[in-house]
């Protein structure tokens, strides 16, 4: 199901002056290097469409009710003007966390990627304890194994994990009855680790059904995929539960877009994913939205036409996302014509 969003503009007014930028990152993150974006300046300001490669038209569609909502919907009305946020640490050996965390500054939140294919749990280990080590006692660490873990293997993670005291575990399975059967496992075995919920959010038919299902302590919840600010935070009030607001390696008009959600939820009790611009070696603008004592500003981007020639991708790929973002329009109108909106 796509969301619902403001009357779309004209597909023109969307490519006409685009840009489509490619940004190295600075450790390998889920398989990517380079990161692309689509970037375009409406109405509001700058907004970005950047769903990962491998999404097809329907599901990245709702990326582009986002970026359309960004830039030509409702304006957010933050409660807050910064937003706290997590270093993020890629599957790299335990001796790099250190170097990486030190990009973060301030944060005393760590979300670590576990489960990488090719490592192994004894890898995850080293990895989350160096982690514990850096932010302290008082510090916290949240671990994120993308569904590569099945319900045992689950367990038996943060069993191994449990010394690190983990804040919460997230998207250790791929299944909502999975998710559901590690919450009934982990309280049977006295463990106590939260669960949160994130591709059986953003990936789902229904985003709801998660939580319906008492399959998650949490929700980890994206502006893009959940088709803007406005449906996403429906999603926060109907599922009535905690969340954290999290990016997908955006530029930092991306994560711009995430923190007007975070500032727009009424109560955030954990730091978001929202300061991953760290990890890019360059950005779209010369203010970018990194981290500074551990949280970030609410605001809009202004998006630099210098760094915009500097990292343009080259033109095959501007000619590919080009493409993309009509599939996915001529996909959203679809939608919008069958139920009736604009």
């Amino acid at each position: 199901m796509l969301p619902d969003g403001p009357a779309l503009p004209a597909l023109d007014d969307l490519l006409r002056d685009a840009h489509v930028v490619a940004l190295p990152l600075r450790n390998r993150f889920r398989g990517v290097e380079v990161r692309e974006a689509f970037l375009v300046e409406g109405p509001n300001g700058w907004t970005e469409f950047s769903p990962f490669l491998e999404y097809g038209a329907a599901e990245a569609s709702a990326w582009l009710a986002a970026t359309i909502d960004f830039g030509w919907g409702p304006e957010p009305r933050p409660l807050r003007e910064r937003v706290d946020v997590n270093a993020t640490l890629p599957a790299v050996a335990a001796g790099h966390v250190p170097e990486i965390l030190r990009r973060y500054p301030g944060c005393r939140t760590v979300k670590v990627k576990v489960a990488e294919p090719g490592q192994t749990l004894a890898d995850d280990v080293a990895r989350v304890a160096a982690a514990r080590a850096f932010v302290g006692a008082e510090g916290r660490v949240r671990v994120d194994a993308n569904m590569h873990w099945s319900v045992d293997e689950t367990l038996a993670a943060l069993r191994a994990l449990a010394p690190s005291d983990l804040e919460y575990v997230e998207q250790p399975v791929a299944t909502v009855p999975e998710l559901a059967e590690v919450r009934r496992r982990i309280a049977d075995e006295g463990l106590s680790t939260p669960v949160a919920a994130d591709e059986s959010v953003r990936k789902a038919a229904d985003p709801l059904a998660v939580a319906r299902a008492g399959a998650a302590d949490l929700l980890v919840v994206k502006a893009q995929p959940l088709g803007g600010i406005t449906p996403a935070l429906g999603i926060v009030r109907e599922a009535g539960l905690p969340v954290v607001v999290s990016s997908a390696i955006d530029t930092s008009v991306g994560l711009s877009m995430g923190a007007f959600l975070a500032a727009s939820v009424p109560e955030l009790p954990y730091a978001c994913g929202l300061g991953t611009a760290a990890m890019l070696t360059s950005d779209v603008t010369t203010e970018p939205l990194l981290p500074s004592e551990g949280t970030v500003d609410v605001r809009r981007i202004d998006v630099d036409v210098d760094l915009l020639r500097r990292t343009a991708a080259p033109a095959e790929r501007r000619a590919w996302w080009l493409d993309r973002v009509r599939a996915c329009y001529e996909q959203l109108a679809r939608s919008r014509a069958a139920t009736g909106e604009p």
